[in-house]
């Protein structure tokens, strides 16, 4: 599998993540939850184009380049998770988007070795 397609199954999971806290209530009156959502968002519709083209060094330039972004997003969920709520659903969100993010950060570092 290529590092374009194992990147986009992860991919995957940071949407579900981010569906998650776009359609929870305490999005609503929290504003960095809501930047947190956006960032996650961002970093998918970066990578889209690429993908429809199906052009791999394009879409890991992308992914490169946005991944600090991405990185904080998840930092950034996880310092404020306990705040917004400590419900086991918000607690999993977290540990989902930390584990693709990191798994994404390993697939572009195999593409520095390459």
């Amino acid at each position: 599998m290529s590092l374009m397609h194992r990147i986009d199954a992860l991919v995957s999971h940071v949407w579900m993540v981010r569906t998650f806290i776009k359609h929870s209530e305490e999005l609503e009156d929290d504003p960095e939850l809501s930047e947190v959502q956006h960032t996650l968002y961002d970093y998918m519709l970066a990578l889209g184009p690429a993908w429809k083209a199906q052009d791999e060094e394009a879409y890991l330039k992308q992914a490169k380049k946005k991944i600090s972004k991405l990185r904080q997003a998840a930092d950034d969920f996880s310092d404020l998770q306990p705040d917004v709520s400590t419900h086991m659903n918000f607690q999993m969100a977290v540990r989902s988007l930390q584990c693709a993010v990191a798994e994404i950060e390993a697939v572009l570092s195999e593409d520095r070795v390459r």
